[in-house]
């Protein structure tokens, strides 16, 4: 495979994992927090294209099942009754934006059987609707921590480098200050003094708002050095020996050539902001139940039973992974194409 049949499947892989988790009510089988109290940790509902005559089914679908009466922990299969699998169904309602509903998913089938593509947790619900509600939210905390953590930077940076002096000494050693704060033990803290019990919304605005405020230094650093730079180019001289405004010059002359250091930065700060919100999740700091982050639903593998017996609970483990890749991969190809580097 060539490197621009390489590009363009990671790119689609990018897009279309994002569109996924941003519309998750169309792509999942139920709510999130719908729960099927019969059917706890119920394992990944296979598709099937044979029938058991021998006889190929262009269609896919599923066999009925149910708990079996002689141990809790497995199911037993129908083979007499089959489930086709059918597309642009209608279901439990969602929101797609605030004030917009709709009841299409993707996939689903007629009851009383059910489609758990990744399995049910302990309480019945289905894994797979979960985490992409979980990926929602953890990927746009990364998406809008990145957006003020660059916007404060970009400023400050700007302000930093182009002034100088005494300005640029201050706010040079705020940005030390802060790089060497511990990112971590400081949401710990932060967390630590509010109550124990706040509206999910609350906390979700918290969380990116620490994590942003937290991470504006080192785009600070490297906008201010970019700007050190670009302001003593001969075409900014020029400009600022035909009377031009600080304002203009900025506008016009340097912020354009720093806006490719900020993708770049975007792409590299993205996952260590998902990654902070799933720590804070994950060690019950962060999002509560019963609304799902990636963080939440990798807590279950805490419990000892659950780490060792139910396998398709590493599903939001293995998706973290496979995000982390692809943003490795965009952060690399847009520094290769801008030559920017990070450090």
């Amino acid at each position: 495979m060539s490197d621009r049949a390489k590009r363009n499947t990671l790119l689609s892989l990018f897009i279309a994992l994002h569109l996924v988790v941003i519309f998750p009510g169309f792509f999942s089988t139920q709510g999130y927090a719908e729960q099927s109290r019969d059917l706890p940790f119920s394992p990944p509902t296979r598709l099937h294209f044979v029938r058991p005559d021998g006889h190929f089914s262009l269609r896919p679908f599923v066999y009925g099942w149910s708990q079996s009466a002689l141990d809790a922990g497995t199911y037993d299969i129908d083979y007499s009754q089959i489930y086709p699998i059918h597309f642009l169904v209608k279901g439990s309602t969602y929101t797609i934006v605030k004030g917009i509903e709709a009841s299409r998913h993707l996939l689903g089938v007629e009851k009383p059987s059910r489609l758990f593509l990744f399995g049910t947790d302990d309480l019945g619900r289905d894994e797979f609707s979960r985490m992409l509600y979980g990926g929602r939210i953890s990927i746009l905390a990364g998406w809008i921590g990145t957006a003020i953590a660059l916007f404060t930077g970009a400023i400050v940076g700007l302000i930093s480098g182009y002034s100088g002096r005494w300005v640029d000494s201050v706010t040079m050693r705020l940005v030390e200050l802060f790089m060497a704060l511990p990112w971590l033990y400081l949401l710990f803290a932060v967390r630590a003094i509010l109550p124990l019990r706040i509206e999910t919304t609350d906390t979700f605005i918290l969380l990116i708002a620490v994590v942003g405020i937290i991470g504006w230094a080192r785009p600070a650093r490297l906008v201010r050095s970019m700007v050190l730079s670009a302001k003593e180019r001969n075409f900014v001289l020029a400009a600022r020996a035909m009377g031009a405004s600080n304002f203009h010059i900025l506008r016009k002359h340097i912020l354009p050539q720093i806006l490719a250091l900020l993708l770049t930065m975007a792409a590299y700060l993205i996952p260590q902001f998902i990654l902070a919100e799933v720590t804070l999740s994950f060690l019950g700091l962060g999002i509560g139940e019963p609304v799902p982050s990636w963080g939440t639903l990798l807590a279950e593998l805490q419990k000892y039973t659950v780490l060792v017996n139910y396998w398709w609970m590493y599903a939001p483990g293995i998706a973290l992974v496979a995000l982390f890749l692809i943003y490795h991969w965009a952060s690399s190809t847009i520094q290769q194409k801008v030559g920017v580097p990070l450090t």
